[in-house]
């Protein structure tokens, strides 16, 4: 079995074949497990991970995890492959590599009411090594981790990269430093001041507020959309 280290505040848990780890930590979570429990799933061909945290604030400050998680992966990547690779993050949770989407966060909880504090909540990451075509040209808006430059990008020490630091930002927001995640946040943000559709509106995409909701403009009204509303149902 691959060994993968961990912080010490976090705990491993592989899976095998098939097993979705976002899923298995989503199951885990309803049970009770303690939270900093990240599954993982290190194919041939992709990386897939989750992790378990237990909330203290209402859902809607809570959510902040899925963008910090974002840039945890920026981060992660950016110390391991070549410094021409350049990532960047769609607010609903997929990551550009180069321009074009490559894997993707996703979450869950354990309710949808953005003002109550929820028991759990999961953060997903799903990341595709190979292409799934020979051809790129087949899907030029969709790449694989290593058919941009990064073969000699290892599975498991990116996913311990990611590991270490998300759980830096996840610390600088639990001591308050809101500004400098929003800071990092918005200079990896992609499609700032262009046209978009999300929860059936179209508009365009402003930037984001305190919780890092997306604000829209369309027409002449600025809508909110939050976090929230990329809640997947576990």
């Amino acid at each position: 079995m691959i060994q993968v280290t961990l912080p010490p505040l976090l705990s491993g848990h592989p899976v095998k074949g098939q097993e979705d780890p976002f899923d298995t930590a989503c199951k885990k979570a309803i049970l009770g497990c303690d939270s900093g429990l990240m599954t993982y799933n290190l194919a041939a061909d992709s990386l897939a991970a989750a992790l378990v945290f237990a909330p203290e604030v209402p859902l809607r400050q809570a959510m902040a995890m899925l963008p910090t998680c974002g840039v945890g992966f920026q981060n992660a990547l950016g110390a391991l492959a070549p410094p021409e690779v350049a990532v960047h993050l769609e607010w609903q949770g997929q990551m550009r590599i180069n321009g074009a989407r490559c894997g993707a966060l996703r979450c869950a909880a354990s309710s949808t009411d953005a003002d109550t504090i929820p028991d759990w909540l999961v953060i997903g990451l799903q990341l595709p090594l190979w292409p799934s075509s020979q051809d790129g040209g087949d899907t030029p808006d969709n790449t694989a981790l290593y058919g941009e430059g990064c073969a000699e990008v290892k599975a498991p020490a990116l996913l311990e990269s990611w590991a270490r630091h998300s759980l830096h930002w996840i610390t600088r927001w639990e001591n308050g430093d809101r500004q400098a995640l929003h800071a990092a946040w918005r200079g990896l943000a992609w499609g700032t001041g262009e046209d978009t559709v999300q929860v059936g509106l179209s508009g365009t995409f402003l930037g984001i507020d305190e919780d890092f909701g997306m604000l829209l403009r369309a027409g002449d009204t600025t809508h909110l959309i939050p976090l929230t509303s990329l809640l997947e149902t576990p």
